[in-house]
């Protein structure tokens, strides 16, 4: 199927470890199953998931010493297209541990090594210039020390030219700051516990998540932004309007990788050139396939074409 090029981009991206023990206590030490491994970071996820549904991209991922190329032995081993950058060191862990007896996850992740001026004026020339007329760029996952919160509108203005589309999914001080923009992403994404932060108040129906959000596209920090609302789906507003894609009625799993499965079924859908609210619902669709898998493992496409089959979508 035709579609845009879409570039990932994983500033910080960790070697993802999955274990589960019959008990987390304090003190004790925790016998453990054995771990699957899995190169995990935002931008590496959306696109081992596009991958999941057929699509195509190039992960762009910033790389260092021994676990960075672990990392890229993985990636390619999987069959995926990898533009490795030189991280200013070694690339970071992350731990989740599944607790038998309450089903509880506990999630444990490291900060990665510190990056400088001149490493954040690199990796951005090198997005700008990996950048393609007409298709999408994917800023998911936090940013690494050193990092400033700017750095996705410093991002945006050098992408003017390249003529290509940001779809930012972030958190923090990051989030914080592109909220507060004028200098507008085409996609800002978060979900209903970061927007009820930068709104101040709670956001418990659609309506007041798809408010919240045209709030930020008047304002000028996106042209459009989503909201996830976990199990009541995801609400996106902008020039088309509002909308909401319902989640599918499914028993989690694990919400490892979710979000990271639903901007991968946006940006492939709005690749393909769909229209918003079908590209909504494919996220959507995604999000709800990839709860239903153990671990990091993502969405899998046979579930991701029964549930966008069973699609709905309302015009808030």
């Amino acid at each position: 199927m035709p579609q845009a090029p879409i570039l990932t981009v994983t500033l910080n991206p960790a070697l993802d470890l999955s274990t589960a023990a019959d008990e987390v206590r304090p003190e004790l030490k925790l016998r453990c199953d054995k771990p699957v491994v899995d190169p995990g970071g935002g931008g590496i996820n959306v696109s081992r998931a596009i991958k999941h549904m057929g699509g195509q991209s190039t992960a762009m991922v910033a790389l260092g010493g021994a676990t960075g190329s672990r990392i890229a032995d993985m990636l390619k081993a999987d069959g995926l297209s990898l533009v490795r950058l030189t991280a200013p060191g070694e690339t970071r862990q992350s731990l989740a541990v599944t607790d038998r007896a309450t089903g509880g996850q506990y999630r444990f992740v490291l900060p990665g090594p510190e990056w400088h001026k001149a490493h954040v004026a690199d990796m951005t020339q090198a997005i700008a210039e990996a950048a393609r007329a007409g298709g999408w760029v994917v800023v998911s996952g936090s940013n690494p020390p050193g990092v400033p919160a700017g750095f996705e509108q410093m991002l945006t203005v050098r992408l003017k030219n390249s003529g290509a589309k940001l779809l930012v999914d972030t958190s923090g001080e990051a989030l914080r700051v592109l909220a507060g923009s004028s200098t507008p992403v085409d996609v800002l994404r978060m979900d209903s516990h970061e927007a009820e932060d930068l709104a101040g108040r709670p956001l418990p129906s659609r309506e007041d998540s798809a408010g919240f959000a045209a709030g930020l596209v008047k304002d000028g920090a996106a042209r459009s932004v989503i909201v996830a609302r976990g199990a009541d789906g995801s609400v996106i507003a902008g020039p088309d309007g509002a909308w909401h894609a319902a989640a599918a009625r499914v028993k989690v799993v694990s919400a490892v990788g979710a979000g990271d499965s639903f901007v991968a079924g946006f940006v492939l859908a709005m690749a393909r050139d769909w229209p918003v609210p079908e590209a909504l619902a494919l996220g959507a669709a995604a999000a709800s396939a990839a709860v239903m898998t153990p671990a990091t493992e993502l969405c899998h496409a046979a579930d991701v074409d029964r549930f966008y089959a069973e699609r709905i979508i309302t015009r808030l």
